[in-house]
């Protein structure tokens, strides 16, 4: 791995914002979930929440991007846990959707731990959602189209909670919020992706890298690594 490439990788992370995310509520169509997630690692985000509608667009999440490779996907059985858990987290949800109680998505404070969610192509969020929601959120909209492509509101959304963000200095940590395992296991598997996929398949644990990126590993660790 190149230094430069190493140093790179290293300033993402300490930019990535824990506290920040989209859960996808039975989004079905790969092109807006990699859209999505294109946009998460843009602005930030380590990890999105996802209610798959199949069993299919689980494996089609993992090879949908090539920012995949940087923002991890945690799946959800259903909305209802998906809620559960961002709450335990300490983060406000918000849910898209357009109704009496909506508030301008401006309005929100996206410096407090958030989730925002997005709802499916056809018919937006569930009543689930809508009901363990704290907040509904509108996009406000001059046409007479009233909804937007769901991969187009999380970015305008996104883009929103970045500027805030930002403006508070919450993109400029001396240290990273992720943990040292999490930060390791992204340097090695960016940094060595087919070392790391010989490791993983052989059980091996990631060994520890130099200031410049390099793997610091003994004999043993190689022997194992080239053996058939």
């Amino acid at each position: 791995m190149k230094i430069e490439r190493y140093q790179r990788i290293q300033e993402v992370l300490k930019a990535r914002q824990t506290d920040l995310t989209i859960c996808l509520e039975e989004v079905h169509k790969p092109n807006n979930v990699s859209a999505v997630i294109r946009t998460a690692d843009a602005t930030g985000l380590h990890k999105i929440h996802a209610v798959w509608p199949t069993d299919e667009m689980r494996t089609l999440s993992h090879t949908s991007a090539g920012a995949r490779n940087w923002v991890e996907v945690d799946t959800h059985e259903n909305i209802t846990e998906a809620i559960k858990e961002l709450k335990s987290q300490g983060m406000q949800v918000l849910v898209t959707n357009l109704s009496d109680t909506a508030v301008d998505f401006r309005d929100i404070d996206y410096t407090k731990p958030t989730a925002v969610i997005l709802g499916n192509e056809k018919v937006g969020t569930s009543k689930q959602a809508l009901e363990l929601a704290d907040q509904d959120i509108i996009i406000p909209m001059m046409g007479m189209v009233q909804s937007l492509n769901v991969s187009v509101a999380s970015a305008i959304v996104l883009y929103e909670a970045q500027r805030q963000r930002q403006a508070a200095g919450m993109y400029e940590r001396e240290k990273s919020a992720l943990s040292e395992e999490a930060i390791h296991k992204t340097l090695f598997e960016r940094g060595h992706p087919v070392l790391a996929k010989v490791a993983k398949r052989k059980k091996l644990p990631y060994p520890p890298l130099d200031d410049e990126g390099q793997i610091v590993a003994d004999e043993a660790w190689w022997q194992e690594m080239q053996k058939a």
